[in-house]
């Protein structure tokens, strides 16, 4: 699977234009992401907007070297930023070029498109990523056999109820591709289904 970049910016823009088409109060829903509200999202995926390597590396180095720690403290801090200044950040043409630390083109898409969902999955809305790129994702995700997430597929087939997109023998999970690819990355869905860990 190759050139999988050029997906990145209509994930992000398709996501700025739903919320700033949404009313005020969305961007304090919640999301798939425990204890994260709309805005929180959105100002984790922003990062590489905001943040030059050496103010990355100041911020890693204060949460202690542990990435989670300084995902949750700049998204805390950075959720307070006008919407207008979060929508610019993600229509930047930095965060739509933007790839992880070893990552990839993988890792860009799959954080554009998981998080993304995280937000319209739980707002019920359809997803914003192109639908290639969704299933691009699921591919990758299930690709790992389940790995990247901690997720169990033992004895589990995947089938997307939007596209004829399926993996796996043994009991049936039965959703969109978009609420398949939440399911891999570890999140309970509105209806209260996830997948096993490992």
């Amino acid at each position: 699977m190759t050139d999988l970049q050029p997906w990145v910016a209509p994930t992000f823009a398709g996501l700025a234009d739903l919320l700033a088409s949404t009313p005020a109060e969305t961007w304090d829903a919640p999301t798939l992401c425990e204890g994260w509200q709309v805005r929180h999202v959105v100002a984790h995926v922003a990062m590489p907007v905001r943040l030059t390597p050496e103010t990355f590396g100041a911020e890693m180095a204060a949460a202690g070297g542990d990435f989670g720690v300084l995902s949750n403290t700049v998204a805390a801090r950075d959720a307070s930023l006008p919407a207008a200044d979060q929508l610019d950040a993600l229509r930047s043409p930095t965060l739509h070029a933007w790839q992880p630390p070893g990552g990839g083109e993988v890792g860009a898409l799959t954080h554009a498109v998981i998080h993304s969902l995280d937000v319209t999955v739980a707002l019920d809305r359809p997803a914003v990523a192109p639908a290639d790129a969704v299933i691009a994702v699921l591919d990758q995700l299930t690709g790992a056999d389940g790995a990247w997430f901690g997720i169990d597929l033992t004895g589990v087939r995947l089938e997307a109820t939007d596209t004829d997109w399926s993996w796996g023998t043994g009991d049936v999970v039965r959703a969109d591709s978009g609420q398949l690819v939440a399911l891999l990355s570890g999140r309970t869905l509105p209806d209260g289904r996830s997948l096993p860990r490992r």
